[in-house]
């Protein structure tokens, strides 16, 4: 037909379409559902003739709307094969309405409102009626669901099975609750693996009362959406008859619903509606509630409200929580799914949680053979799948294993085998496959494409999932509903009006579309691009009604594929431009990825990363991402499937450190382990889940063997049964590197347990297996006892309540010999021996509150008795009772017991510390028994068998146990019994010594009696048992309730008792301590143990004779008591030293003491310490030298500390008194006085007091030297000589400021004084007397030295010197001046330092210039850290101007502005005479520079210049060097800490041979490099008497080193070199250089790289006094030989090697030098890899005579506790953070 003529009406128009569609009536079905979802096709009310139904399908479809009819006849154009004349008039006619089809459309809407209201008008009557009408309805509903899901029709070109197949995935029941206040179930659901979780059991509550509540959850693609409507279709089916009614909504399109709904408005307006009178219909479904189910999918879509009343209308969430708790529709089952994570909190507690967990691998074969129909395909399809592992991985998700399918139906016919696989790696390549799979025709709609992306981006950012068809363009609608990109559904928006919403097929497709669009379009920027470019940590419970579902789960990981090169092409063909903007466009993405890689993320968001890098498969990004993974890897709650472990594998290939890896509460599926074989970077693996049961371990089982690197393996907290464990041990000793293994909280029974323990001698490096939390016997624990004693490898066995942990020492590690000292080393015997006992012992500590009886103790006891020795055993918490304990003590020198047996809280009684006692007598190695019946205490402590510690061996078990033991368990010397608060009476007391005598080390015993009833008859029964127990070394008798008397008594034991050397009485807190000569301090308080062995030997010491000592305190000193105790000392034998403290002495005590102290002839000191004194007591004792003439001082601090040293002879040194006494009382009896010192120090003197001595010192000829100080020292101290002193020294200093009446008075004491000039006095001043005079004026507190010089010539007693510090020469200070410009006329050294010169106050620069001005003969002046203004400095300037004979200038650490500064300058000129000049910290700039250029180049005398600090640059280092040509006398040069650089190094270099007589030169820290370095050295090798070169802080390097070692100055005192840059081949270089040097003192090569160089000298420096190695990396190697060479350097004193690598061997290599430097002074050793293996060598060291006083050893590897302990033995071991300065030297 002519085009035109068909353009003649629509009628023409319409019979062409039906008749086109006649031919198809398939096609145009499957485009009926869906462009209208619930029609019924198979209506018996549509028309029989064909033509006519297409004709009523037609019309439904045009009334629906324009943008449906345009969307399906864009269908017809593009589906069906459309003659051109007919396509053109069809897309022509788009929208085009005429009377016709308005009046049919007008007819349908009639007909469908008639329909949805059709018997409104009527009700059924009666019981029968109503269920007749229900059960009607409900084959209605089942019948349209049948219909739904039984016309299922595929798209074009599908296969016919696409929508057929369905496989279950894993369905995993938890058995927690939900958390109802957050509604989390995150890591708290408990998973079993043991079966699979059927349809039919979805339905299976716990209760049969309350909710019937189900959440299924799943991750998104695990098929949830697929099951709820597998679930209707087997409900259609027939298959679930326990329900009459199943409702399925969607929480995507329920969120479209904005109006308040009911219930019945829920179930009938959403689903079918009844054909008549719903309201008994909904009636009879509340009286079958148990059997209607709802299924609400995608509750994590679900929009939150505030609650309303569930009864009434309200949001569809409100009636959801209704119907789940039970308010709406009573006893009715839910089904809702959701995606894991933050749930709303209308979910009741005990709903039954479902985990969906995908398909495993006979899932994943089952879904491909159910795909393809034909066999070639099938097997095909599997041979792809089985040689790509990634593929297979990604198939583990169900919607991906759907789209995997879908593109080899596609691939495999065209492709070899094997290449199939490889396009598809990625889930991005999946879905990109799966795109040009739906272009039939070969072509790509890449317009089409790009536009639905835009849609699908759009409405993701909108929160949108579902839209209408006025949302989407017709084309786009048609593009997407032709290739089964879209799905179409009914929305009922308002009662009796229905819509069609449409959405994407799955919400993967939509992020995939929206990637294409985002990486694709040039619409999109590259900031628009980066901020898609995010990472999802877990679903957020959404709130508000505005809010939007997060539906971004993978976009960033489809952006991350799609920035792979592979997509390259495909991206260039679908935007149409070249691959150049593509890259462009995929760099942004790989940029974006590279910052998140470096970040610090959170385990969900680690997961998400994984998975964009992986997807993106470039192997740089991928070794980024392993690389910054932390090293411990944890994954805390959140579900985990297989393809996410098979991509941390993956990403984890590319990463070289080891990794651990911690799963906790995480939901794991049973075949995750299998996803970890062959990752070789896991070094620790735990898992800590409920979720994980024996189909886990089974798996994992699989893996284990094939992690390489495997040290650490745990299993915590899991539903491992026999079964799942017998897989595990089958597995560990395939496993041999395994180092710790737990399976903590499995509740594995007895025969498990010993199974896994059989498996332990085939784990060779096996540390520590963990059984803990699993429900044992006690017989199984003596079984695991026994495996504990015979098993070489076990070290330790605890058992202690739920625990039950094996520790174990792998043989070839407990073989290792530590290093010792040659001289330490066992003999071959002895090494054997000890290597046996090593590879045999253990520590059994075990069988803790086991409830362990006796007859299970002498099980015990028999399994000791055969075994090896054991360390340890620890049977604490158990009922062994009295019988047990002695059983245990009986046998305890049988049991091979080597440290320690614990039967602490048996139920001991006091009536069982006898028999424990007679047990343990005989035991030669028992070093401590102690005993608390209080605390439940009984322990055991074994030293070795005494025949075993004689010989050198001592101290190399010294040293093993220094190393491998606590402090606190350090072997013991001596034995101890300790048998605290156990209720002893003196009864007991016989029995006690009779049990006790059955010893044979009484000589070394410690007994503690503390804490009992003994009274005072216990103490006299003592004095008569004692002698008969021998030599104890300590008896404690603390908290005994003993009276004074009792206590005093104790005096007798110096007489009676040979052993007793101290005797320690706290009376008050009943503290009593008797000591032989060998205890520590602080036993009788502490209970601590002794000190370590061979004391004597280890420190060094000399013994001496030990004197007696009393100390008695807290105790009331009356007259009676202190004759008393006197009285007992009389027959005490000597010396004797006697402590007293009390709270109060009175003078009649006082007296009593001291008329009784001629009686003791032994005694050699008496200290009344912390005893208040009366005011009256310092003259009782003075008058106590006429009472005792032994006394030979006596010492009195304060009216609370006295002490009086006695001695034989007669002779008085002096006595020190402190009592309130002033000075102006002491003055009037110095003249008389022939004491040799007076100390009155602390007397709160005052003023006059000084100025009262002062004016004494005349009268006084024996007056050698006085002192004070009126500040925070508080000295008065006064000494004297023998004969008559020309010269006196008197000090003053911190006195208040002195008024002019003090001046005055002062000022007459000089005149009196024939050689005395005296300063002005200021607030601190010192003043000499004689010869030599100081002189200190200081207005604040600040310690200041000041000195003041004279002559010595009798004939010049004028003053040359004079220092003003930190005053202010103001106007009140003239007479002052006045006197000292009269008085020191002559003098020849000024000194400012901190004065004030300021411009306020022009008086004090004018009479400094008036001072100046007269001081002709001046010749050193020092201007420093001072406040002077620009006027003060000129006239300072002025006044130096009339010095003319100045030798010495300073100007330092005073700021000046520029023209004080020049005036400075230009008092230098005609300053020719100048021999030293220092401007430190002096800014110079040009014209101040040129002013002193010009000066210097006139100074022909000078012979210092000092220049630091000053920004000299390199322009102003030429204009220096030039001036100093005619400085041929300078000996010093100092620029350090300057800009002089490469270029002012090279003007230096010139001069500097020409000043023949420079001794010394500092350039540090000036920025010199390698080439200005070798100019230097090159120019340095000509100046012949340089003595000092200090060149630190600069970039010289190897080649300076190397050129200055060529040629070294031959006298050369000081080298530094520090921070230099030098590597070990420059340092070396200089090493041998200076080695055999015999003018070296001191070098400095600190913080420079001596790593790997030897350096060492082999002639010696036999001046060296100092070297310094400051962080040089030096390490034990390198240090070995260097420290050798030390014993070269005899005059050493000073050795810095601290910040280096130095460990155990470097410090044994300095043990052994330390003797043979007998200068050596201090060792800085900080910031090493020490151990206290190599302190206790340099402690030996030392005690071999060293006159070190202090090796520093802070912030190495020696615990705190362990540092205490070495250093209370050898206090020169420093392990401070601050230098100890005030330690004094060794041996003074």
């Amino acid at each position: 037909m002519d085009p035109i003529g068909l353009q003649l009406g629509t009628k023409n128009l319409w019979s062409s379409l039906v008749r086109l569609l006649s031919k198809d009536t398939e096609w145009l079905n499957s485009k009926m559902k869906f462009f209208l979802p619930n029609t019924d096709l198979d209506s018996r009310n549509e028309a029989s003739d064909p033509e006519q139904r297409i004709i009523l399908q037609l019309r439904k479809l045009y009334v629906e709307g324009l943008a449906t009819w345009q969307s399906f006849i864009h269908c017809v154009c593009m589906e069906l094969v459309v003659p051109l004349d007919l396509e053109v008039l069809l897309l022509s006619t788009w929208g085009c309405e005429d009377g016709l089809t308005s009046q049919l459309g007008a007819e349908e809407k009639s007909r469908r409102e008639s329909q949805l209201h059709h018997g409104e008008d009527w009700s059924c009557r009666g019981r029968k009626g109503v269920v007749k009408l229900a059960k009607k309805y409900l084959q209605l509903l089942r019948t349209s669901a049948l219909q739904r899901y039984g016309s299922r029709i595929p798209g074009s070109g599908q296969p016919h099975a696409f929508r057929q197949a369905y496989v279950p995935p894993i369905l995993r029941r938890a058995t927690a609750t939900l958390d109802t206040q957050g509604g989390v179930i995150m890591g708290n659901p408990r998973v079993e693996d043991g079966t699979d979780v059927s349809i039919s059991d979805l339905f299976n509550t716990r209760t049969n009362k309350g909710p019937k509540v189900t959440i299924l959850l799943g991750k998104a693609g695990m098929g949830k959406t697929t099951l709820a409507h597998r679930l209707c279709q087997k409900w259609a089916e027939g298959h679930l008859d326990c329900f009459q009614a199943l409702f399925l909504f969607e929480f995507r399109q329920l969120n479209l619903i904005t109006r308040f709904l009911t219930l019945p408005q829920l179930l009938f307006d959403l689903c079918l509606s009844p054909e008549s009178d719903p309201d008994a219909v909904f009636q009879y479904l509340k009286e079958n509630a148990d059997q209607v189910l709802l299924i609400f999918d995608g509750l994590d879509e679900a929009l939150h409200m505030d609650p309303e009343d569930p009864d009434g209308p309200g949001p569809v969430l409100t009636l959801f929580s209704g119907l789940c708790h039970g308010t709406l529709l009573p006893g009715c089952w839910v089904l809702a799914t959701s995606r894991p994570g933050k749930l709303p909190a209308c979910l009741p507690s005990e709903a039954a949680v479902v985990h969906m967990l995908g398909f495993d691998g006979p899932r994943v074969e089952e879904y491909v053979n159910c795909f393809f129909s034909t066999q070639p395909s099938r097997e095909g399809a599997l041979g792809e799948l089985q040689t790509n592992g990634r593929l297979r991985s990604l198939c583990a998700v169900p919607a991906l294993c759907q789209v995997a399918c879908l593109c080899l139906h596609h691939l495999l016919p065209d492709h070899a085998p094997g290449q199939s696989a490889a396009l598809l790696s990625t889930m991005t390549q999946l879905y990109m496959q799966m795109v040009m799979a739906l272009s039939p025709r070969g072509h790509l709609p890449t317009t089409s494409l790009l536009g639905l992306g835009e849609v699908a981006l759009r409405n993701l950012e909108t929160g949108k999932v579902t839209f209408y068809a006025r949302d989407i363009p017709p084309p786009l609608m048609a593009f997407g509903a032709t290739h089964s990109l879209l799905t179409s559904f009914w929305i009922c928006t308002d009662p009796g009006h229905q819509q069609t919403g449409y959405a994407f097929t799955h919400f993967s497709l939509q992020e995939f579309l929206a990637a294409l669009h985002l990486m694709a379009s040039p619409k999109v920027d590259e900031d628009l691009l980066t901020q898609h470019v995010t990472l999802n940590s877990r679903w957020v419970l959404r709130t508000g009604p505005k809010a939007k579902p997060d539906l971004s789960d993978h976009l960033p990981t489809f952006l991350a594929g799609l920035a792979s090169c592979t997509c390259r092409p495909f991206l260039s063909h679908l935007a149409q431009r070249g691959e150049d903007w593509v890259g462009t466009k995929q760099a942004v993405v790989m940029q974006a990825l590279k910052k998140l890689a470096t970040r610090k993320l959170t385990g969900p968001k680690v997961v998400e990363l994984l998975h964009c890098v992986d997807e993106t498969q470039e192997p740089e990004l991928a070794s980024l991402t392993a690389q910054s993974l932390p090293c411990q890897l944890p994954f805390h709650n959140f579900p985990l499937t297989y393809t996410d472990l098979a991509v941390l594998t993956s990403i984890l290939e590319h990463r070289e450190a080891p990794i651990h890896l911690d799963f906790e509460g995480c939901t794991l599926e049973p075949h995750c382990p299998e996803a970890l074989v062959g990752c070789g970077q896991i070094e620790n693996l735990s898992f800590k889940s409920r979720k994980c049961g024996d189909a886990f371990a089974e798996a994992l089982s699989r893996s284990l063997p094939t992690m390489g690197r495997l040290k650490m393996l745990g299993l915590v907290g899991s539903k491992i049964t026999a079964r799942g464990i017998s897989h595990l041990v089958k597995a560990l000793p395939l496993c041999p590197q395994l180092e710790e293994v737990s399976f903590q909280d499995n509740q594995l029974d007895d025969q498990v347990v010993l199974n896994i323990v059989e498996v332990l001698p085939y784990l060779p490096r096996l540390r520590k297996l963990d059984l803990s939390g699993n429900s044992i016997c006690v017989t199984t624990l003596l079984c695991l006892t026994k495996v504990a004693v015979t098993c070489p490898t076990i070290s330790m066995l605890q058992a202690r309540k739920a625990d039950l942990i094996f520790f174990l020492s792998p043989p070839t590690e407990a073989t290792a010999e530590l290093q010792r000292d040659p001289d330490l080393q066992e003999s071959d015997g002895q090494r054997k021996e000890a290597q046996g006992r090593s590879l045999s012992s253990g520590t059994l500590e075990g069988s803790i509150k086991c409830q362990l009886q006796v007859h299970d103790a002498e099980t015990l006891i028999a399994l000791l008795r055969e075994g090896p020795h054991l360390e340890e055993v620890d049977l604490s918490g158990n009922q062994l009772e009295d019988e047990g304990c002695r059983l245990m003590a009986e046998a305890v020198s049988e049991l091979h017991i080597t440290r320690k047996l614990d039967l602490s809280d048996n139920g001991l009684s006091a009536a069982g510390v006898h028999c424990v006692l007679r047990g343990v007598c005989a035991c030669r190695t028992l070093a401590e028994l102690h005993i608390s019946l209080l605390h439940k205490t009984v322990v055991f402590m074994f030293a070795q068998d005494p025949e075993q510690q004689e010989g050198p061996q001592n101290r190399a078990e010294f040293l093993d146990s220094l190393m491998l033991q606590m402090p606190s368990e350090l072997p013991l010397s001596s034995r101890r019994m300790r048998l605290t608060h156990c209720g002893l009476q003196a009864k007991h007391l016989e029995q006690l010594c009779k049990a006790l005598g059955g010893s044979c080390h009484l000589d070394h015993l410690h007994l503690d009696l503390s804490g009992n009833a003994l009274g005072d008859e216990g103490a006299a029964r003592l004095a008569q048992l004692l002698p008969g127990l021998g030599a104890l070394q300590s008896l404690n008798l603390s908290e005994n309730g003993l009276s004074l008397d009792a206590v005093l008594g104790f005096a007798r034991y110096f007489s009676t008792l040979q052993w007793v050397f101290h005797l320690d009485i706290s009376f008050e807190r009943q503290c009593i301590l008797l000591r032989g000569d060998k205890t520590v301090r602080g036993i009788w308080t502490t209970g601590s143990l002794p000190d370590l062995p061979a004391a004597a030997e280890f420190s060094g010491f000399r013994r001496h004779c030990i004197p007696r000592s009393l100390c008695l305190s807290e105790c009331p000193l009356e007259p009676l008591t202190l004759t008393h105790l006197c009285a007992t000392l009389e027959e005490c034998p000597g010396p004797l030293e006697l402590q007293l403290s009390c709270e109060v002495l009175s003078d009649q005590s006082l007296e009593t003491l001291l008329h009784c102290l001629p009686r003791l002839p032994q005694l050699s000191l008496l200290q009344l310490s912390q005893t208040g004194l009366s005011p009256r007591s310092p003259f009782l004792l003075a008058d106590i030298f006429s009472l005792c003439p032994r006394v030979k001082k006596v010492d009195l601090r304060s009216l609370h500390h006295a002490t009086l040293h006695f001695r034989s002879n007669e002779e008085q040194e002096g006595v020190c008194l402190s009592a309130g006494l002033e000075g102006q009382s002491v003055s009037g009896c110095l003249p008389r006085c022939y004491l040799g010192s007076l100390d009155l120090s602390h007397n709160n003197a005052s003023q006059e007091s000084a100025l009262c001595l002062v004016e004494t010192l005349s009268s006084c000829p024996r007056v050698r030297e006085a002192s004070v100080n009126l500040g925070s020292e508080q000295s008065f101290q006064i000494h004297f000589s023998k004969e008559d002193q020309a010269g006196k020294t008197l000090r003053l200093s911190e006195i208040a400021a002195f008024c002019p009446e003090h001046v005055s008075r002062l000022a007459a004491v000089g005149a009196r004084q024939p050689r005395c000039q005296l300063g002005p006095p200021g607030k601190a001043a010192q003043l000499h007397v004689g010869y030599h005079s100081l002189l200190s004026i200081s207005e604040t507190q600040q310690q200041l030295r000041v000195q003041l010089e004279f002559p010595r010539q009798e004939e010049n007693p004028e003053a040359v010197a004079l220092r003003l510090a930190h005053c202010d020469l103001g106007t009140h200070h003239s007479l002052l001046v006045r006197q000292l410009m009269e008085t020191c006329a002559r003098l020849q050294q000024l000194s400012l330092s901190q004065v004030n010169l300021c411009e306020d106050d022009d008086a004090s620069s004018l009479v400094l210039r008036s001072l100046l001005l007269s001081l002709s003969e001046l010749k050193k002046f020092r201007l420093t850290s001072s406040r002077v203004s620009t006027k003060g400095l000129t006239h300072l300037a002025s006044g130096l101007g009339h010095c003319h004979h100045l030798e010495e200038l300073e100007w330092s650490n005073t700021e000046f502005d520029e023209e004080g500064t020049k005036a400075l300058m230009r008092a230098l000129e005609e300053k020719w005479t100048l021999k030293k000049l220092e401007l430190s910290h002096l800014l110079l700039n040009g014209s101040t520079l040129a002013l002193l250029t010009h000066g210097l180049s006139h100074m022909t005398l000078l012979q210092s210049l000092r220049l630091n600090r000053n920004s000299i640059g390199d322009v102003d280092c030429r204009h220096i060097s030039e001036a100093l040509r005619a400085a041929t006398s300078l000996e010093e040069l100092d620029l350090s800490y300057n800009q002089i650089g490469d270029a002012g190094v090279r003007y230096l270099a010139t001069i500097l041979p020409r000043l023949p007589e420079l001794r010394k030169i500092d350039l540090s820290a000036n920025s010199i490099s390698p080439a200005g370095g070798v100019k230097l050295a090159e120019s340095l090798a000509l100046c012949r008497r340089l003595e000092e070169l200090m060149l630190g802080c600069n970039d010289l390097g190897d080649r300076t080193a190397l050129e200055l070692a060529r040629e070294l100055p031959q006298h050369l005192r000081v080298l530094h070199l520090p921070s230099s840059h030098l590597g070990p081949n420059g340092a070396l270089s200089l090493v041998q250089a200076l080695d055999g040097s015999p003018y070296m003192e001191e070098i400095s090569l600190a913080e420079n790289n001596l790593a790997e160089g030897v350096l060492h000298f082999c002639k010696g420096l036999p001046l060296l006094r100092r070297i310094d190695l400051v962080s040089c990396k030096i390490d034990n190697q390198t240090a070995k030989l260097l420290i050798s060479s030390f014993t070269l350097c005899p005059a050493l004193e000073v050795i810095l090697l601290s910040w280096n690598l130095l460990g155990d061997e470097a410090a044994a290599e300095l043990a052994q030098v330390l003797p043979r430097m007998g200068r050596l002074k201090r060792v800085d050793l900080e910031k090493n890899q020490i151990t206290a293996r190599g302190a206790w060598l340099l402690a030996e060291g030392l005690a071999q005579g060293s006159s070190v006083q202090v090796i520093r050893l802070w912030n190495n590897h020696i615990p705190c506790n362990m540092a205490q302990c070495l250093q209370s033995q050898e206090p020169r071991l420093d392990f401070a953070f601050f230098d100890n300065q005030s330690q004094a030297p060794w041996g003074t």
